[in-house]
């Protein structure tokens, strides 16, 4: 595959979210493997209520049975800390410790969602409930997949709207900086290398209402998809990409890109 290094581009973040609607934790460096997620990207979710998630027979379910910020703004007010090798996640609010538990255990969990229905105030239809199946992904799409935003389009939406916004707001894993405002929206079939890595972007990201809450403040405070609608003709923010070639990626990787194959050949 040949790639063509057309652009300035750099990786200036790596996140993922080890408990779907919870903050993001930012690593150095990590490893992808094709067709998978970020190693424990949204590997865990709580179930808002009783639900109809199976561990057993794990499928994609849409975001609503969820615990999410769509719905739960007060989810970005608690900071949490997950430990790779003990299972155990720390919860944070106001720099305090609320819960901690081992997600491996009835004990554990318990006690992180009785935090979670203590802080959780509204939209909840019942005690939040951890779920979890090896290998499943509570992704906001099925396709086991890495969500990136680009930098240069963050600046142009600031400039539209007036205002500072934070870019973990849109929920990225990676965050990519060089790339001219907008230009991924179009990259729809292209591959992109980042240190080791290729990935194919494949899919626009529609945005919802959860990109109307401050991640630091938890505060609905803007109105980012009628903003986009209204301004762009659509909603879309961000792409989303598998991995094809697997390697490890680390922040301050340069980017290249290759063109579609179809473009390749006209």
């Amino acid at each position: 595959m040949s790639m063509t290094d057309n652009t300035n581009a750099r990786l200036e973040g790596i996140y993922r979210y080890p408990i779907k609607g919870l903050t993001a934790e930012s690593l150095a460096s990590v490893e992808l493997k094709p067709e998978q997620t970020l190693p424990f990207d949204r590997a865990y979710a709580f179930a808002n209520g009783p639900g109809p998630f199976d561990p057993n027979a794990p499928k994609h379910l849409p975001k609503m049975h969820f615990v999410m910020l769509m719905r739960n703004e007060q989810l970005a007010a608690i900071r949490a800390n997950f430990n790779d090798a003990t299972q155990v996640l720390t919860l944070y609010q106001d720099g305090h410790d609320v819960a901690r538990g081992d997600l491996t255990t009835a004990e554990g969990r318990a006690a992180l969602e009785a935090a979670i229905a203590r802080v959780v105030t509204t939209g909840l239809r019942g005690t939040p409930r951890i779920v979890a199946s090896p290998g499943h992904s509570f992704s906001d799409v099925s396709a086991k997949c890495v969500h990136i935003i680009n930098l240069e389009s963050v600046r142009a939406l600031e400039a539209k709207m007036g205002t500072t916004l934070d870019p973990l707001r849109f929920r990225p894993n990676l965050i990519i900086d060089g790339l001219p405002a907008w230009s991924e929206l179009d990259m729809l079939g292209h591959k992109l290398r980042v240190g080791e890595a290729v990935l194919e972007i494949f899919k626009r990201t529609e945005r919802c209402a959860a990109t109307n809450v401050n991640p630091t403040t938890a505060l609905r405070d803007q109105k980012i998809p009628s903003f986009l609608s209204r301004t762009y003709g659509h909603t879309d923010f961000g792409v989303y990409a598998r991995v094809i070639e697997g390697g490890y990626i680390t922040k301050g990787n340069a980017v290249t890109i290759s063109e579609a194959a179809s473009s390749q050949q006209q």
